[in-house]
């Protein structure tokens, strides 16, 4: 079955480094990119890469795929899309994208869903409720996600994924952190083959809530639910003040880390790692990876984007399927 990739915001660098990187690579005949056919033929055009291109109208079981050109499952855009400028008229096509490659993976089509990044902002103005590829592919398939970002040895999960910042306490329950939590050994132990794993979880509040003194989600939430998952066997430990958990005393015995919210664990990921970490969901009924950057209007056409973390994404997803 072959990997997907969907090229993300047209108008962003998702179609140039899908094109670069797959005009280079060994394995197309296992790779198939979603995405507009015209659209990234004349992306090669304007990047200077030759690329060869074989074109699908739709995914048969047991379809052959081409090893000398990039093969494309063709899906239209809205509107001719022009490098680096947005257009709210081609949000619905790339959530046609995710949609088409979110149910080519649940029906066993599939291996496993690598994502190009998606511009938040143009699908909210086109009137689409969209807080992230992570949210979305959840909804779609019925299921709880969990977000980590993976470089050499760190990984970094979420508790919670895409919340303005005063959202976030509310959304931290003992039911919910608990699913997280076992969600995230049962990948470690399934996925990464760590037959115990150790994980380190931070508190919400700075200094870990100071004994209650700086806020008593540690005590009330966070706390009962460790206690309870240690006595079921999961080693946890904490929860450990985040300033200090990222430091050379407490990351080597640590299999992943658990962050409260996305830039309590993110900025010391992406110090760490930017440009070769990968954002892997768990929790789906499917493996999907993504880059850990956005779509860089910018450079988009310009032979400037860098691809080593789609790179870096497309080679942990065929890992994650061994």
């Amino acid at each position: 079955m072959p990997l997907l990739i969907t090229a993300g915001e047209p108008a962003g660098i998702g179609p140039d480094i899908v094109i670069d990187t797959l005009h280079h690579r060994h394995d197309r005949q296992q790779l198939l990119v979603i995405a507009d056919a015209g659209m990234l033929e004349q992306r090669a055009a304007r990047l200077g890469i030759p690329a060869a291109f074989h074109v699908m109208t739709e995914l048969k079981p047991g379809a052959s795929l081409s090893n000398s050109a990039i093969n494309v499952l063709h899906t239209p855009l809205r509107a001719a899309c022009t490098p680096g400028q947005l257009d709210r008229r081609n949000s619905p096509y790339v959530l046609d994208t995710l949609d088409t490659a979110e149910q080519l993976c649940r029906n066993g089509l599939a291996s496993a869903l690598v994502t190009a990044p998606v511009h938040k902002g143009i699908i909210n103005d086109a009137g689409l409720a969209f807080s992230g590829h992570t949210e979305y592919l959840a909804a779609a398939s019925n299921s709880r996600p969990v977000m980590m970002l993976a470089t050499g040895s760190l990984r970094v999960a979420l508790a919670t994924t895409h919340l303005p910042l005063r959202e976030v306490a509310d959304a931290i329950t003992q039911p919910v952190l608990s699913d997280v939590i076992k969600t995230l050994h049962h990948f470690l132990q399934q996925r990464c083959r760590i037959a115990r794993p150790v994980i380190l979880v931070c508190g919400l509040n700075p200094h870990a809530g100071e004994d209650g003194h700086l806020g008593h989600e540690e005590q009330q939430v966070i706390e009962p639910v460790l206690n309870r998952l240690r006595a079921e066997g999961i080693h946890c430990t904490g929860p450990l003040p985040a300033d200090t958990l990222f430091t050379e005393h407490h990351l080597p015995q640590a299999d992943a880390v658990l962050a409260m919210y996305h830039d309590q664990g993110l900025p010391v990921l992406k110090y760490s790692g930017f440009g070769s970490a990968v954002n892997i969901t768990l929790g789906l009924p499917f493996i999907r990876t993504s880059v850990d950057h956005g779509t860089a209007l910018e450079l988009a056409a310009t032979g400037k984007a860098g691809n080593s973390s789609l790179v870096a994404a497309i080679d942990m997803a065929k890992q994650l399927c061994e």
